[in-house]
């Protein structure tokens, strides 16, 4: 799916690690969220509440999920999940465009 239909959208963007990572907040009618991101090269660790849905619109990057011992190696037209309430870590190779979808 290319685009959101019926969508509202947050203005203020959520912005981490100095303006290395930055998304926007998207609510659908049903109640969920996801959010649209873009996150420049650099490594990161998130934490999360809620299972995550990490979709991979374009870019390049290793994951290091929780339980794991080995990063996995994630391009653009790929997708990963992340359990919740958990740690993960993101080694962005190249700028990457993201969708985030928050999984109740």
């Amino acid at each position: 799916m290319s685009e959101f239909n019926n969508v509202s959208v947050v203005k203020k963007a959520n912005v981490y690690f100095g303006g290395n990572v930055s998304s926007r907040t998207l609510r659908f009618a049903d109640g969920s969220l996801k959010t649209l991101g873009f996150m420049l090269p650099g490594e990161y660790t998130f934490n999360t509440a809620d299972k995550e849905l990490m979709e991979i619109i374009d870019g390049d990057l290793e994951v290091l999920l929780p339980g794991c011992e080995q990063s996995q190696h994630v391009k653009g037209g790929e997708a990963f999940d992340v359990p919740a309430n958990a740690q993960f870590t993101v080694k962005i190779n190249t700028a990457t465009d993201y969708c985030c979808s928050f999984i109740k």
